[in-house]
């Protein structure tokens, strides 16, 4: 007769104590987490015990994000990718890593988005090493005074706010003032001067960056120069990656928008607190090394864009008292013809001319003073120059005719020598037809390079214009005024 078998409640409690501790959980809460919520761009992750501040996480369907907000019962992640294919209850792995981009000679030539991967459609980049986009600024021992010129062929800068290697000049003006044309002639102009450039373009239109591509190719810049590219389009936590990757005001509206989604304390224009720190902290990196830790330099080009010519705002204010100077564009200036809009009064650059070369410091000592004494007396001019003495239309002679010269076309930066020659045409054009100077400078400049090519390579290959070399070219110029007619006769 069978008999069954009485198991009794003590002990089915002692078996499945045993398999209790017995099991190994698959899931470790301080190497992977859960999402709890996702939405804007940001996730929260319950788990990720060990995780790092800016440490790579990894999403299901391949999206990476990154830990900014480490909060006592969770992790605030911003996504790299689109949020729509992550949902609540998918598992968030540590990848180890913080966030790094690849670096080296290999990235030459390549438009690329914040984390390195390649969206020019030529195929991937066989990167030597990869360094992380938060680095600490080279202290006070390391660095260098800034004394060496980088030119941007562009004669009213070059001439009256001198941009230094590792210089910060900031860039700032209204919407379609030129802005990106003075950073990208800035570039163009940097050909066979051993310089590697970066242009980092922040919620630009595609197209837009695609047109900068264009012509940086088409001037032969795009050899030694590397996109990086956060468009309108992507998420702001790439826009915010941008500029690390690369190395404003773009940069901190998306610093914003994730900080607030985070739920971060907002302070004055919503901006966080920390958004000075934000921008000290990547633009501290631009400097001159010193001998011993190379001598080689980063100079940064930031670009605001401002409303109505205000610099007094949150983030203008912030990066004016970082930078070394600035270049203030104006739109009247802008619709009056006057290409660059530079405001000349209002542009300083605090390195002076200690990072001017010789040769324009030769030439463009008063420059700048004539144009602020020539803006002084034009509102009179308005009403008239018959009561005007003598002296008085003398300047104002003069002052239009420099501005006339000064005017420059875009994508068509001039060479040191060319540059010389331009600032030093002032005195001889003064009894020309102020509509005939930049015809008369044209075709000055393609004499000179057809004709007078010795006395050119040698102010360019010296950077400076001996009492000889002026001399000679003031003869070529005189020579050349005596043929040239202008266009009343």
């Amino acid at each position: 007769m069978a008999t069954e078998a009485i198991v009794q409640p003590d002990e089915i409690s002692q078996i499945l104590k045993q398999q209790l501790l017995g099991f190994e959980k698959e899931i470790d809460i301080y190497e992977t987490g859960t999402v709890l919520y996702v939405g804007d761009g940001t996730a929260r992750v319950h788990g990720l015990g060990n995780v790092r501040a800016t440490e790579l996480v990894e999403f299901p369907h391949g999206i990476m994000g990154m830990a900014l907000n480490l909060e006592a019962d969770n992790v605030g992640c911003v996504l790299f990718g689109e949020d729509t294919l992550i949902s609540e209850g998918d598992q968030v792995k540590r990848t180890g890593r913080i966030v790094e981009v690849p670096v080296g000679e290999a990235l030459l030539g390549r438009v690329v988005n914040p984390l390195g991967v390649p969206i020019d459609g030529k195929g991937d980049i066989q990167a030597d090493e990869s360094l992380p986009v938060e680095r600490k600024a080279p202290g006070v021992i390391d660095r260098q005074p800034v004394t060496e010129a980088l030119q941007t062929g562009i004669k009213i800068i070059d001439a009256t706010v001198p941009i230094g290697r590792g210089q910060r000049e900031l860039i700032i003006g209204d919407r379609q003032t030129g802005k990106t044309a003075i950073a990208v002639d800035t570039i163009i102009n940097q050909h066979d001067q051993d310089v590697k450039c970066i242009y980092v373009a922040i919620g630009q239109r595609a197209s837009t960056v695609a047109k900068v591509v264009a012509e940086l190719e088409a001037n032969g810049a795009l050899d030694y120069t590397i996109v990086v590219s956060a468009t309108a389009s992507d998420p702001a936590p790439l826009q915010f990656l941008a500029p690390y990757a690369g190395c404003f005001d773009g940069r901190a509206w998306a610093y914003r928008e994730m900080s607030l989604i985070l739920r971060r304390p907002p302070g004055r224009e919503a901006y966080p607190g920390d958004v000075f720190y934000l921008h000290s902290r990547l633009l501290e990196r631009a400097a001159k090394m010193n001998d011993e830790k190379g001598g080689g330099s980063l100079t940064a080009l930031p670009v605001i864009e401002i409303l109505e010519g205000d610099v007094s705002t949150f983030v203008p204010t912030n990066v004016i008292s970082i930078t070394d100077g600035q270049i203030l564009l104006k739109p009247e200036l802008f619709y009056s013809g006057n290409r660059p809009a530079m405001d000349v009064g209002a542009s300083v650059s605090r390195v002076g001319s200690s990072a001017q070369t010789k040769a324009i410091k030769g030439v463009a000592r008063t420059i700048k003073g004539d144009i602020s004494r020539y803006n002084e007396v034009k509102a009179f001019a308005q009403f008239g120059t018959s009561d005007l003495d003598q002296s008085t239309r003398n300047l104002l002679n003069r002052g239009e005719k420099l501005m006339e010269l000064l005017k420059q076309g875009q994508y068509r930066p001039q060479s040191l020598a060319e540059l010389t020659v331009s600032l030093s045409l002032i005195d001889h054009v003064l009894d020309l037809p102020t509509a005939d100077v930049r015809r008369f400078e044209e075709e000055l400049l393609a004499h000179m390079g057809d004709h007078q090519s010795a006395l050119m390579d040698k102010i360019g290959k010296s950077r400076d214009l001996s009492d000889e070399s002026k001399a000679q070219l003031d003869a070529a110029i005189a020579e050349f005024k005596g043929r040239f007619r202008p266009s009343e006769e």
